[in-house]
């Protein structure tokens, strides 16, 4: 501040001026100081102070942004990560659905050609008694005709030979053959 008086002082002692560019001027320089220093509280109380502030607000602006962003960042890996284990769950119950379905369609395939040979065997069963039946039917209608033949030749043979005594026997004899058949 002392050195601010003095050249303020020597401004105010030199009265002459020349006029060049290149001449030193005391009382201008003088002014120019008072002015430059006046300007600089001026803008030391008036704006220094709300640029600082706008500058502070606008670090904490971009701290938060960045603090908000790694956040969301460490989030995101994390929900990755977790889809990441879902999915491959998902996968794994999905095999084992599958791998279910494939043994319950084996077993049903299974059962179902049991069955059908289970029912082949009853009906093969029942087809071989039906024929066994109907071929006892047949053989008794076959014995019925052959009686129904041998008394037809029974009563010609007795027509022309009359003698009862002999076609009794004849007939005797031969219905034992037949019932021991």
């Amino acid at each position: 501040m002392a050195k601010i008086l003095n050249l303020a002082f020597l401004a105010f002692s030199s009265g002459e001026s020349s006029g060049g560019l290149l001449d030193v001027n005391p009382g201008l320089i003088f002014w120019v100081v008072i002015t430059f220093v006046l300007l600089l509280v001026l803008l030391k109380k008036i704006a220094w102070g709300p640029i600082l502030n706008s500058l502070n607000e606008r670090e904490s602006f971009i701290k938060d942004s960045l603090e908000k962003a790694e956040k969301a960042q460490r989030d995101a890996e994390k929900l990755l990560e977790e889809n990441k284990a879902n999915l491959a769950k998902a996968e794994s119950e999905a095999q084992k659905i599958i791998e279910q379905g494939r043994e319950y369609s084996d077993k049903l395939k299974s059962q179902l050609l049991a069955e059908a040979k289970s029912t082949a065997q009853k009906m093969i069963a029942e087809a071989s008694s039906e024929i066994e039946r109907k071929n006892r039917e047949a053989f008794n209608n076959l014995k019925e005709e052959v009686a129904n033949i041998a008394v037809d030749a029974a009563e010609k043979i007795i027509r022309a030979n009359l003698d009862k005594e002999k076609q009794t026997k004849l007939i005797n004899d031969y219905l034992d053959n037949l019932n021991k058949n």
